[in-house]
């Protein structure tokens, strides 16, 4: 559904000044979009190296049979 003419967002630049060129535009706007939408940046993802999971280890088999155990795959 789109909007209707006379409830069309405003523009987000407005040149005021007649005599700016366009290489003078081009510069503003590459300014502005180099400053960012003023987002959040994406969080980093977390490294399994650094991950603290990987500190607690699972108990190992204990009782009759349990050194046997220990070498089965998890």
């Amino acid at each position: 559904m789109s909007e209707p003419a006379d409830q069309a967002t405003p523009p987000l630049l407005t040149i005021v000044n007649t005599d700016a060129t366009p290489h003078e535009i081009a510069a503003l706007v590459a300014v502005l979009s180099a400053l960012g939408s003023g987002q959040a940046p994406p969080e980093k993802p977390v490294s399994e190296w650094a991950s603290h999971r990987r500190k607690v280890r699972r108990t190992l088999p204990h009782g009759p049979g349990g050194w046997r155990a220990s070498a089965l795959p998890r």
